[in-house]
């Protein structure tokens, strides 16, 4: 029984040995792996901005202004010639991957230089252009500046690869910046470098694994298995335990040396482990609670929008109907329609900059106003002048809103309409095809205050119909980032024209689905259609007949 034992405790430490390696090299490699690439990425930062404030103190500014200035672009000279050798030539000795001129234009980037001959895949001529990448137009833009702080982008991406980018900012005689010196280092070694590392300490590890073992193994047998027989079986009592009771977890190994330590560590590790798992409870409650709320917020959201169809069954000269479908809990996008008074029926489609619960709550501030200040004898275009006033007031988040708003004189079809950046209605009138209805849209409300809206009018004749929606609509994306458009838009409204307000938005809900498929739903999705069936009766007339 006795040499039975120490066969099966031989590989039991040849075991230990090699996980307590494992884990060993499993926790430090990441680390270090981590260090050694900020420290990689600190570097090559500093290398491209301590180049780029050279380019930008070399470069005459008022220079610049001879090639491009204000959407312009002038002719080369000697001193433009000069200055592209200077770029290339530090390119090639520093080892650069890309060492250009650019002035930062709000969408774009316009290229003045470029390390390279022009026509060379890849090199930019003067006025050429290109799109920000990553977060380049925030950080182009804050470099911009007379004294900005050092301005590093860390950006990986397919197309440029893992890069460390430099910008500053090149000044004139006056100091005004008029374009940013802009560097861009590889360190697409870096990680090379690090799979390397990874290979050498594996290899390494096994190496002072394999000697250790056999060169130590029957001195460390004796003063190293009952420890390690005492952490077994405390690692089995955790398990055993599932957990639960880590606060009163406690472990006995006094051997004075690393193994103590190990124990140590072990206990600091269950104790972590023990507030860790406590945090996550937590984390996760309010993760629930969150996610409880979201849904009141939803159900509140879908409640404050008109629900109820047929909507207003005493009502037999018009039909409407009108959907949203949220991209996210709860949405931006909002539509109304109520009775402004016994003969005008007002509508309402509008769309918040922005999704999630930012865009709900400005949506209600939107609704609200719109709708309390839309009122019998007042001009449309006045209702949204004041509205934007009121808006801009309380706009601290920046958002707006693209809004349509339109009402309907039920005796006379004539309907009046003002439109703050939203999309154009389309207008079937009966008999004939849903047809886009062109008009000049305004500025957006809260975008700018003190506005003036303009309302303009169509008359509408018994049959007609209105279908009005949000650019989540017509900007649904497919798997293949194409656009769900106008033209489809019109085709799937005309394939439907006979149908009732109720049966219309379903078809188009449906046409939409099927062309995005299993591409996930960017923004919300609203519309409505108002069909004005007969003309009111006036009571009037009535009265005298």
């Amino acid at each position: 029984m006795k040499k039975k034992f120490k066969i099966r405790l031989q590989p039991k430490l040849l075991l230990g040995l090699v996980v307590m390696a494992a884990l060993l090299l499993l926790a430090l490699a990441p680390v270090i792996s981590q260090l050694y690439r900020v420290t990689m990425e600190d570097y090559y930062s500093q290398l491209a901005f301590n180049q780029a404030s050279i380019a930008a103190d070399i470069i005459d500014g008022d220079s610049i202004k001879r090639y491009y200035h204000d959407g312009q672009i002038g002719e080369k000279d000697d001193y433009y010639e000069e200055i592209r050798s200077y770029l290339l030539n530090v390119k090639s000795h520093m080892g650069l991957k890309y060492f250009y001129v650019v002035v930062p234009e709000e969408e774009v980037m316009v290229y003045v230089w470029d390390s390279g001959v022009p026509g060379e895949e890849g090199v930019c001529d003067l006025g050429d252009y290109d799109y920000y990448y990553g977060d380049g137009n925030e950080i182009m833009h804050k470099a911009f500046a007379v004294d900005a702080e050092q301005t590093i982008l860390i950006t990986r991406n397919n197309t440029y690869g893992y890069l460390a980018s430099a910008y500053v900012a090149i000044l004139d005689s006056s100091g005004t910046p008029v374009a940013l010196a802009s560097i861009d280092v590889s360190m697409d070694m870096i990680n090379d470098e690090i799979t390397q590392f990874m290979i050498v300490s594996l290899v390494v590890t096994l190496i002072v694994l394999f000697i250790s073992v056999f060169a130590y193994y029957f001195y460390v047998r004796k003063i190293l298995i009952r420890p390690l027989q005492t952490l077994h079986r405390a690692a089995i009592g955790l398990v055993s335990d599932n957990m639960e009771h880590l606060d009163r977890f406690s472990i006995n190994v006094k051997t004075g040396d690393e193994l103590e330590d190990l124990a140590e560590s072990f206990r600091y590790m269950v104790s972590e482990l023990n507030e860790y798992i406590y945090n996550l409870s937590r984390v996760t409650a309010e993760r629930e609670r969150i996610g409880a709320e979201l849904d009141v917020a939803t159900h509140i959201q879908k409640s404050m929008l008109p629900c109820i169809f047929p909507a207003f069954p005493d009502h037999e000269e018009f039909d409407i109907f009108a959907s949203m479908d949220p991209a996210k809990e709860v949405g931006g996008d909002f539509y109304d329609f109520f009775m402004v008074d016994e003969r005008h029926l007002a509508v309402v489609v509008a769309d918040v900059s922005g999704k999630g619960v930012p865009a709900a709550l400005f949506m209600v501030i939107g609704k609200t106003l719109i709708k309390d200040h839309t009122q019998s004898g007042r001009g449309l275009g006045e209702v949204f002048t004041e509205v934007n006033d009121l808006l801009c007031e309380s706009n601290s988040e920046g958002l707006f809103i693209t809004a349509f708003e339109g009402v309907l004189d039920l005796l006379t079809g004539e309907f009046t309409f003002v439109n703050a950046g939203h999309e154009m209605p389309f207008i079937m009138q009966s008999g004939e095809s849903y047809k886009p209805y062109k008009i000049k849209a305004g500025f957006v409300l809260a975008g700018m205050e003190e506005m003036r809206y303009k309302a303009g009018s169509v008359t509408l004749s018994p049959g007609d119909k209105l279908f009005q929606y949000t650019d989540g609509v017509t900007e649904a994306t497919n798997a293949q980032n194409e656009l769900y458009g106008m033209e489809r838009l019109e085709k799937v409204l005309n394939a439907n024209r006979e149908k009732t307000p109720t049966e219309l938005l379903p078809a188009v809900k449906a046409d939409i689905d099927l062309f995005v498929g299993e591409a996930p739903q960017f923004d919300d999705i609203t519309m409505l259609c108002l069909e004005y069936k007969c003309r009111m009766e006036d009571k009037d007339e009535r009265t005298d007949n």
